[in-house]
């Protein structure tokens, strides 16, 4: 009760801050791992911390707003995200999103196994608690609320709509997706389809369709690599019914690829190419994320579609919770520092949720 009241008083003082909320999380050893007699690099100190064995380049130690280790279920991890689902039915533009090397449990904790209540990720846990709210502000007669949502994916530099491959043939051609920012500096993407539902289960099935539609491909780290960016966007619109007042809410729900060395993937002809696109996003994410932690006047959003579709997430209006996915294994150490280290510089940006 005490631990669970000073994690509110925590999320409020880190919102009122405009802090980027930022979680580590480590997968158990896969196969991979395990075949080549891999040694664990990843050493859990308490609830915020944890050390990394780097090898050569020694012990270093890493502090955040949590830290999950392998035996953490996905309803421990989605605890600390629950919060924010309420901003974004208050009006506010909410972000989530994981980062992390290839294989390294990006999609496991975004996504998990929808069709298993124990395994499911933050979305279809966070779209359950979007509903469920919403029928206690119905029940009381304070709030109508509707929601919509869009989805796409950014994939060798071009965003793909996936709602439209739902309902079109795989051969017509869709309109091409604009990338805006509204009067509110909120990232509006034009063109796009835009579905509305009306309970849990219609955002579930639209949510699990869309996600069959993204490039995966295997590679020697990740039998179901995403070979995409995607990005799930749900829309609230919700109207006072005291006030009349309407206000607009977004919740965006983030999987990005992983950064991946090609030497360790196997990657050649196609591969290789979505893997110079991922890296290149990645890299201009790392950029942003350089610019505004120095407050830089310039931020290079427009060098690439990633940065600019989350815009608004990264020192912009958006209250965002990232997540950083590592392997506990030493043969990937190097990659885990960089992620790490990563992770380090976006919990120093500062964004102002209006």
């Amino acid at each position: 009760e005490e631990k669970a009241l000073r994690k509110k008083y925590w999320n409020m003082m880190e919102d009122m801050k405009g802090k980027i909320r930022v979680y580590a999380r480590c997968r158990p050893f896969n196969k991979l791992e395990k075949e080549q007699d891999s040694e664990q690099c990843v050493r859990f100190i308490d609830d915020t911390s944890l050390e990394l064995n780097a090898g050569a380049r020694g012990l270093r130690d890493f502090t955040y707003d949590g830290v999950f280790s392998p035996s953490e279920t996905q309803a421990e991890v989605y605890e600390d995200t629950s919060h924010l689902i309420t901003s974004a039915i208050d009006g506010y533009n909410v972000c989530l999103f994981a980062y992390g090397q290839t294989g390294s449990g990006k999609t496991w904790t975004m996504t998990g196994d929808i069709k298993s209540e124990e395994n499911q990720g933050i979305t279809p846990r966070a779209m359950k608690q979007l509903f469920a709210e919403i029928k206690e502000l119905s029940d009381k007669g304070t709030a109508e609320v509707k929601v919509s949502s869009y989805f796409v994916e950014l994939y060798n530099d071009q965003l793909v709509d996936l709602y439209y491959k739902l309902d079109h043939k795989s051969n017509e051609k869709p309109p091409k997706l604009e990338i805006k920012l509204d009067a509110k500096k909120t990232v509006v993407i034009k063109n796009c389809v835009v579905k509305e539902a009306g309970n849990f289960e219609e955002l579930n099935n639209l949510f699990d369709r869309g996600n069959r539609k993204r490039h995966v491909g295997a590679t020697r780290m990740n039998a179901g690599s995403s070979r995409s960016h995607s990005i799930f966007s749900i829309l609230i619109e919700s109207k006072d019914l005291n006030t009349g007042q309407v206000s607009l809410g977004k919740l965006t729900l983030v999987d990005l690829a992983g950064s991946e060395r090609a030497d360790k993937t196997g990657a050649t002809g196609e591969r290789l190419h979505e893997a110079t696109s991922i890296n290149t996003s990645l890299s201009a994410l790392g950029d942003v994320i350089s610019a505004l932690c120095r407050n830089d006047k310039f931020i290079p959003y427009r060098n690439n579609k990633l940065t600019q579709v989350m815009q608004d997430s990264l020192g912009g209006n958006a209250k965002t919770l990232m997540f950083v996915n590592i392997s506990p294994a030493d043969y990937n150490a190097s990659e885990t520092m960089s992620a790490l280290e990563y992770a380090s510089r976006v919990k120093q940006i500062k964004n102002t949720a209006t």
